[in-house]
Formats: structure tokens, C-alpha cells, sequence
């Protein structure tokens, strides 16, 4: 008798740890799972990639995503980062910025089946959604407040590298800047790189030794030299696709948000309800809250400047106003 009781209880047990293993294992197997390929700077760069990390955070905890990431430092290349992700399962791929389009068409092209994101770029392959933004309205807004409120009429510019894209966001600074303040100039230089700090220290002197007073960087890592010598100097900045005010707090009068995180909660939630994405691409400006401004600090708009500024959006938004790319 005690060795039947034995064996049923054995078998009993082996029953609940097979249904445990089940239990435990079909949650995470259910899960949505996205897999980013950083942008060359990677985590910490205050900018692109922690802008998209923040929003997959946060559709982790309001979607109960998963995610996972890489960083080209780690992997040494976009396409071993790339091929990374896709040979751990994830349901979608995403690449942040332009210089990975190469590398991630070869692999949507390579993977079919696999669905991938671009974002900063396009590439037209049914299995690749691209996002971008409407820089250049938003850069409209930052420029409109530095042409508001230079007492020197020279404003400066500080760009990554000269792309196109770069080129969207001087454009509209310097649309924005015409809009408020005809007389003014607007000094732009391009450092080459989006990595490095001290470049960009050495341009802003640069610029703020010819008189500019507000200076806009669009430059990544490089942009952060860029804020950390105006605030020593003593003159305005701008921040660029996150709230970069906390890296000069003496400085900063706002930032352009390129609000990415929205864009990796958007993609995310469809992803999660329809089980796929179905837009081919998806391009975000002012009116869908793509792009904006963060709050302004350090100084105050008068009453005049404040209604000036609402109706620049409002202009914007409704298609009085064109910014050019």
C-alpha cells in the first residue's frame, strides 16, 4: 500500500511540475517582443537613444511588452546587432537613425517574414515601416524664440553632420528666426561628428566670439559640448530631441522634442492589438505631437511673445504656414 501511495504521489507531482513549467513559460512566450538597434552613440547619449529606450519602457509597463536592445559598441557593427535580434525571436526590429538604413535593408531583405522599423529614414520594402519626423516645424519654434529674444541679432547653429536630415533642422530654425526677427543672422557650422563633446565646446566659442547670443545644436553627444559652453559663457541654448535642460540648467531655454518614445509606444500598442504593423510609413509633425517644444525656462516670453508663439503653432498646425525641409 505505502508503495502505491508512493508512486501516486510521485506521479502527482511530476503532473504539477509540468503544469508549472507551462504556467511559468506561456506568459513570456505570449509576450510581444521588440528588439532596437541603438543609434551610433547609444545609451547616455541624452538624445536619440534614450529618447526611444524611455518609450519602450514604457510600453513594457503599460502594454506588458518585452524588449530588448543593442548598442554598436558592443556589437561592433549594425548588421551583427541586427542579426542578433533577429535570431533571439523578436516580432519586430528596429534601427534608429539613417546610418543603419544600409545594413537593415540587407536584412529585411535577407528575412522577409520579419518585420522591422527604420526611423530617421526610409526605405520602401513591404516588410519595413519608416518613421520620421517633421524636424523642421519644431526647429520653426525654437528659432522663432531665439529670434525673439537676441539682443546681438546673431544667433548660431551647430549641426552633427551635414546631411539632409541635419539640414531640416537648420532649415526650420532659421524659417522660425526670419518669422520674429527679419534682421537677425543665423551662423551655422557642421562639426563632422556626432560624438564629441569637446568639438563642440570649441564651435560654440567659435560662434559666440562672432556675437551669437542663442545657439540651437542638432549634434547629438557633440551638441552636449555645445550647451555645456554656452552655459559657460553665459549665453542662451537650445536642447535637441529630449528635454535637455538638466545639462544646463543656467542655459537650456528649451528643447525640440523629437518625441521618438512616442513613436516606440505608437508602433508598440499597434503591434500589440492587431498583431502586426500595417502602415508603410508613418511621419510625425507638431499636430500629431511628433515633434514640440519642452517648457520654457531660464528666461520668460512677455504676454506678446507668448500669444506670437501659440499662433506660429497654430499656423503651422493648420497649414498657414509651410516649413520648409
Amino acid at each position: 500500500m505505502r508503495k502505491w501511495t508512493l508512486v501516486l504521489f510521485l506521479s502527482l507531482f511530476i503532473v504539477m511540475a509540468g503544469c508549472s513549467e507551462q504556467t511559468d513559460s506561456s506568459p513570456i512566450d505570449d509576450k510581444v517582443k521588440i528588439g532596437v538597434m541603438l543609434s551610433d552613440v547609444g545609451l547616455g547619449d541624452q538624445s536619440f537613444s534614450d529618447s526611444a529606450f524611455y518609450g519602450l519602457e514604457h510600453a513594457r509597463d503599460e502594454l506588458g511588452i518585452l524588449f530588448d536592445y543593442r548598442e554598436l559598441a558592443d556589437v561592433g557593427d549594425y548588421q551583427t546587432g541586427l542579426t542578433q535580434l533577429i535570431e533571439e525571436g523578436n516580432d519586430l526590429i528596429i534601427g534608429l537613425g539613417y546610418m543603419i538604413e544600409e545594413d537593415l535593408k540587407k536584412a529585411a531583405e535577407e528575412y522577409p517574414d520579419q518585420q522591422f522599423v527604420i526611423v530617421d529614414s526610409v526605405i520602401d520594402l513591404p516588410n519595413v515601416t519608416s518613421v520620421t519626423f517633421k524636424e523642421h516645424e519644431g526647429s520653426f519654434l525654437i528659432g522663432a524664440i531665439a529670434g525673439m529674444k537676441t539682443e546681438s541679432d546673431i544667433v548660431g547653429f551647430v549641426g552633427g553632420e551635414d546631411t539632409p536630415l541635419i539640414r531640416k533642422f537648420l532649415n526650420g530654425y532659421k524659417q522660425g528666426v526670419a518669422a520674429t526677427n527679419p534682421d537677425a543672422t543665423v551662423l551655422d557650422q557642421f562639426a563632422g561628428d556626432f560624438g564629441d563633446d569637446q568639438l563642440g565646446e570649441e564651435i560654440a566659442a567659435e560662434l559666440i566670439e562672432e556675437g551669437a547670443d542663442y545657439i540651437y545644436p542638432s549634434a547629438g553627444f557633440t551638441g552636449v559640448g555645445v550647451i555645456n559652453q554656452a552655459q559657460e559663457k553665459g549665453i542662451y541654448s537650445f536642447g535637441v530631441d529630449s528635454d535637455q535642460y538638466y545639462l544646463g540648467e543656467d542655459t537650456v531655454v528649451t528643447s525640440m522634442m523629437k518625441n521618438i518614445d512616442v513613436a516606440m509606444y505608437t508602433l508598440a500598442t499597434e503591434l500589440v492589438e492587431n498583431g502586426e504593423l500595417t502602415s508603410e510609413h508613418l511621419e510625425l509633425g507638431l499636430s500629431d505631437d511628433g515633434v514640440g517644444l519642452a517648457p520654457i525656462r531660464v528666461l520668460s516670453l512677455t504676454s506678446e511673445e507668448e500669444n506670437q508663439l501659440n499662433e506660429l503653432t497654430d499656423d503651422i498646425n493648420s497649414n498657414e504656414i509651410t516649413v520648409n525641409e
